[in-house]
């Protein structure tokens, strides 16, 4: 069996916008996961899962499977990690900055990704050699900005709300020597900064199927992506992508205090 590449990533983008894309503005239902707070999920959501897993488990049954909607099946160092609709509140809202996440790693590490936007018909894909933007019938390969300085840098976060205590005081202090800052776009923010348009993006409590894909879409493009401690993404948790070393080590200076 040939090994996955950006085709079979491709393949499997085609099965998650046949799923959500019809759904999208179009009143789908929503059910609330938590009690306590608000935690959406529609049945683009676990349509989008369902299609993918069952594209992957046809061509790779051997792999194992982490997914948002049905969690974990399967062993070994081949997994695959799935967020069907990653920013369904802005799904929700008809805000076309949602997509669809899938990442594979081996041993841990992060090996492909893809990140399909099919409102805006971007998909964002990268293998073992460099990350690309299919739109329009065109391929364009990537590449983060090289700012090299905070007092340049453009920083997305989902929402200061997110942050609490001394990590809200540390994010403050970043952001104040940003040049510019903004909010709420999720995965696309990670796009963008790969795409040269962001500098630094940081985001606290994601889980595997929130970065898991953006992982190689970032350092295929040139950028760098850890853990606020400066260790391997893929587990998640407190995350900062940047487009440089030298910004990712101001930033992690700041965000650790």
């Amino acid at each position: 069996m040939p090994s996955p590449d950006i085709d079979f990533l491709l393949s499997l983008a085609d099965v998650a916008d046949a799923e959500t894309l019809p759904r999208f503005r179009n009143g789908s239902s929503i059910d609330n996961k938590l009690l306590a707070a608000f935690d959406p999920v529609t049945e683009a959501d676990r349509a989008a899962e369902r299609a993918i897993v069952a594209a992957i488990r046809s061509r790779y049954p051997e792999h194992a499977l982490l997914g948002e909607e049905y969690g974990a099946t399967g062993e070994g160092d081949r997994l695959w990690v799935i967020d069907p609709i990653d920013g369904t509140r802005a799904f929700i809202a008809g805000l076309p900055v949602w997509g669809t996440l899938v990442g594979y790693c081996e041993a841990g590490i992060a090996r492909l990704g893809l990140m399909s936007q099919p409102f805006t018909g971007e998909r964002f894909i990268a293998d073992a050699d460099a990350a690309w933007l299919e739109h329009g019938g065109r391929r364009s390969r990537l590449a983060a900005r090289r700012t090299e300085e905070i007092a340049s840098a453009t920083l997305f976060t989902t929402t200061p709300r997110l942050f609490a205590g001394e990590a809200l005081r540390r994010f403050e202090a970043l952001e104040t020597q940003a040049r510019l800052t903004r909010f709420g776009v999720d995965c696309y923010a990670f796009c963008m900064l790969a795409a040269g348009h962001v500098d630094l993006v940081v985001e606290t409590g994601l889980k595997p199927y929130d970065i898991v894909a953006l992982v190689p879409i970032i350092e295929r493009a040139g950028g760098v992506i850890t853990n606020f401690a400066g260790e391997r993404p893929e587990a998640g948790g407190d995350i900062v992508a940047s487009a440089t070393p030298a910004l990712h080590r101001q930033a992690l200076d700041i965000l650790n205090g």
